[in-house]
């Protein structure tokens, strides 16, 4: 569904992403995994290929089947769903790296597993994660994530396989002579953006939309981050705030396809930062089992905000990172209940101990879960001297830079 062309415009982007997202030095010797679906084959082979040209470590790793994911949740025991295999926990310590490349075969999968099972793998697992967001703090690792269409992908969201490529080019600007390019290009348009956000005192933000009334606080020592190489695409500009000061309600009139199971028409109402009350049209069950998964699942850990003139995406995907970059009509915010970016911190977020992290109202949890609302909505930032601005409005940020 990629022409050769459009391949190795993504490898480019893709190593773009990877040295954009590192805060730290990079070395020639540096370790980078790459993590594929079969499908992404082709897109791994030239990322491999320009990894060794330029002196650097690459390791493959090929991800399972659905079929090995579907059995695994179905028939693993207790100590098959919470296996780390040996070695894994010293590579992860020592790698620089990962770009993971998403080409699934099938989302419904798990439809009907035990999300008890899937969150016991995902907490068995969270500690895997914590090494690489601590290397990352500390300026050793970047990663970047992109998708490869697939035939399940375009069926799911309603388009032919070559539709749904053609969604895949515009988004990531690979009918783009050098997309690279157009890339530092929304780069430096979104760092003036953040600038502005972040000269602002914030005490907390007002969303309102048809089905959304919704306040949030920054909190302390936060700044807004997005557009840094991580992802292909992203044009979200976000931050973590402090879980403590949500409240009202939200909704995400977009579909979300999570660990196999379709969710559709989800509302979430907070009060004193926590969910107290959550529904669904669909898979309401597997909504409210998502939230009970640990102590912090059912609290917020990001808000995003993506202007309309910097994304291309029109059209839904089916799949997260895309439909979290969703520009359209009206852009889109979306929030995320679970984990926190600890890199939203204004500080250095290698000083940042779980002390500090809980102290500051970052959310930790296992659970990282992107719900979206493509409405048309105002946003108001209500400062700290007392007074009020629009920040966003008709998919737009107010800011013109």
């Amino acid at each position: 569904m990629l022409k050769n062309q459009h391949l190795e415009r993504y490898a480019d982007i893709l190593l773009w992403g990877l040295k954009t997202a590192r805060r730290g030095r990079r070395k020639k010797s540096d370790i980078i995994l790459i993590r594929h679906d079969l499908a992404a084959l082709p897109l791994a082979e030239r990322l491999y290929e320009r990894l060794l040209k330029a002196g650097r470590q690459p390791i493959v790793r090929l991800m399972g089947t659905y079929t090995m994911e579907q059995r695994f949740y179905e028939i693993g025991n207790q100590r098959q769903l919470t296996f780390i295999a040996p070695g894994e926990k010293e590579l992860l310590e020592n790698l620089n790296g990962s770009i993971v490349l998403l080409a699934p075969e099938s989302i419904t999968h798990l439809a009907h597993v035990d999300p008890g099972a899937i969150a016991k793998s995902m907490k068995a697992r969270k500690p895997m994660r914590k090494i690489l967001d601590r290397r990352e703090e500390t300026g050793e690792f970047s990663w970047t994530l992109a998708m490869y269409p697939t035939s399940a992908l375009a069926r799911h969201a309603g388009m032919t396989q070559e539709q749904y490529a053609n969604q895949v080019i515009k988004a990531c600007f690979l009918n783009r002579r050098d997309p690279v390019d157009q890339w530092e290009s929304v780069f430096r348009q979104a760092r003036s953006v953040k600038k502005w956000l972040n000269s602002l005192s914030i005490r907390y933000l007002h969303i309102e939309s048809a089905n959304v009334d919704l306040e949030i606080s920054p909190g302390r020592m936060r700044q807004w981050i997005g557009i840094s190489g991580h992802n292909i695409p992203s044009f979200e500009i976000f931050l973590s705030p402090d879980w403590r000061g949500t409240r009202g309600v939200y909704t995400a009139d977009q579909p979300t396809y999570r660990s196999g199971n379709l969710v559709k028409n989800i509302r979430l109402e907070f009060d004193r930062g926590r969910v107290i009350n959550a529904s669904a049209q669909s898979g309401e069950d597997f909504l409210c089992k998502q939230l009970q998964m640990d102590s912090g699942s059912d609290k917020i850990g990001e808000f995003s905000l993506t202007d309309r003139r910097f994304s291309r995406i029109d059209r839904f995907m089916a799949n997260t990172l895309y439909d979290e970059n969703y520009g359209g009509s009206f852009g889109n915010c979306h929030i995320a209940v679970g984990s926190s970016y600890s890199d939203t911190y204004s500080g250095n977020p290698a000083e940042l101990s779980p002390a500090a992290k809980k102290e500051l109202g970052f959310n930790d949890s296992a659970l990282h879960w992107d719900l979206v609302n493509t409405e048309k909505k105002l946003v108001t930032a209500h400062l700290a001297d007392g007074s009020r601005t629009m920040i966003y409005e008709n998919g737009q940020f107010k800011h013109n830079g």
